[in-house]
């Protein structure tokens, strides 16, 4: 690692501090709404595998710490399999019991205690965001150009300093800000940039450079360039629900963001070396912890919307899957066949474990490990 770098134990206990809270957040979601509908929780776990420790409460839920912290769950009662079918044991309970079971309940009120883990990592990130706009402003600065690095992608295509950016591909450019959110994620394509100079409407085409930028950690990252700078800065202090309405848009960005790289990833346009799984977002936790409490949490707040939008995902085995199955149930007036139910979760799950096993070993490569072992072997 280079000697900027955390040391490991500073990077295990940042991990543990980030994804520890937002599976308990998460399931905590899950376990409100449940409760909200007068569905038993039977267990609440953190991780997996054996428990370290844990107690039961007088509700008889059991909560408990488990030895593997890369994710958690809410057992409810009823809730007896993977396709949540109802058993022959479900059948026997007194009715009731049954009544507080998680089957038992309509399929609105399963498909809210599901959606209910996902959207909580949105409201934290929301309020994590509200919680920055209130205390340093907005970030307003006006979409005009002050000064053009030569030889970029913009002076190329005729842009000049006072020129107003109004739209970039047709998407409305409002602030500064904007700009870089957009070029960002298209390093090498070309962009159709509508803009105003002396009052007139005027277009160009810029194509965005390839630039690949290091932080002082070592980690490479490439972005689209179009070589302008904005004037002096604008923060504007927000009330309450400017702040809460940023924070929904803030939010809504990263996801809008996240979607798109996923696109790039699939079409080609990206490396899937991009893809990153729980060893590089334990690295970048140790990263960013390192660098001040401001920029963890908001770290925090990224990865919780990234754990609430692949929680989203329509796989089997993830909340996306059931909510699927749940509007085919809802929309069909009976659920699917459990025949079907359990092959789409065996699909699901050995999807999921692929997918762990490609992004874990994306990692080991992003450090350099498979080269070395490599080498060990030669």
């Amino acid at each position: 690692m280079n000697s900027g770098n955390p040391g490991f134990l500073w990077t295990v206990l940042s991990f543990l501090l980030v994804i520890g809270p937002l599976i308990f957040i998460h399931e905590l979601g899950h376990y409100l709404v449940g409760r909200w509908f007068g569905v038993k929780a039977e267990v609440f776990s953190i991780g997996f595998g054996r428990e370290l420790a844990g107690w039961t409460d007088r509700r008889g839920t059991r909560w408990k710490l488990c030895w593997l912290p890369l994710g958690g769950y809410v057992k409810f009662a009823g809730d007896m399999n993977p396709a949540s079918q109802p058993s022959a044991e479900w059948l026997a309970l007194p009715p009731e019991e049954r009544a507080r079971t998680f089957q038992a309940k309509p399929v609105w009120q399963r498909f809210l205690i599901v959606a209910a883990g996902p959207v909580t990592n949105f409201l934290l990130a929301i309020l994590i965001f509200c919680g920055f706009l209130m205390a340093y402003g907005e970030p307003r600065t006006p979409a005009v150009i002050a000064a053009i690095e030569p030889g970029s992608a913009a002076a190329a295509a005729g842009l000049r300093p006072g020129d107003r950016i109004t739209a970039i591909d047709g998407s409305a450019i409002g602030r500064f800000e904007d700009i870089a959110n957009y070029v960002v994620l298209r390093p090498g394509e070309r962009l159709r940039i509508s803009y105003q100079r002396d009052g007139r409407a005027g277009e160009t085409v810029a194509v965005a450079k390839a630039a690949v930028e290091r932080d002082n950690f070592g980690n490479q990252f490439k972005r689209g360039k179009l070589g302008v700078g904005p004037g002096a800065r604008v923060l504007e202090p927000v009330s309450i629900g400017g702040a809460l309405s940023g924070g929904v848009r803030m939010t809504g960005q990263i996801v809008s963001t996240t979607v798109e790289g996923l696109e790039q990833i699939i079409t080609g346009r990206r490396s899937v070396k991009e893809l990153g799984g729980p060893l590089k977002i334990a690295k970048f936790s140790g990263e960013q912890a390192s660098l001040g409490i401001l920029a963890f949490l908001w770290f925090v707040a990224v990865i919780s919307i990234n754990l609430g939008f692949i929680n989203l995902l329509p796989i089997p085995m993830l909340d996306g899957g059931h909510l699927l199955l749940y509007a085919i149930e809802g929309v069909r007036r009976k659920p699917l066949r459990p025949e079907a139910q359990e092959w789409a979760f065996r699909t699901g799950l050995a999807a999921l474990l692929a997918l762990m096993v490609f992004v874990t070993l994306n990692d080991l490569a992003s450090f350099g490990l498979l080269t070395k072992l490599g080498g060990l072997i030669d």
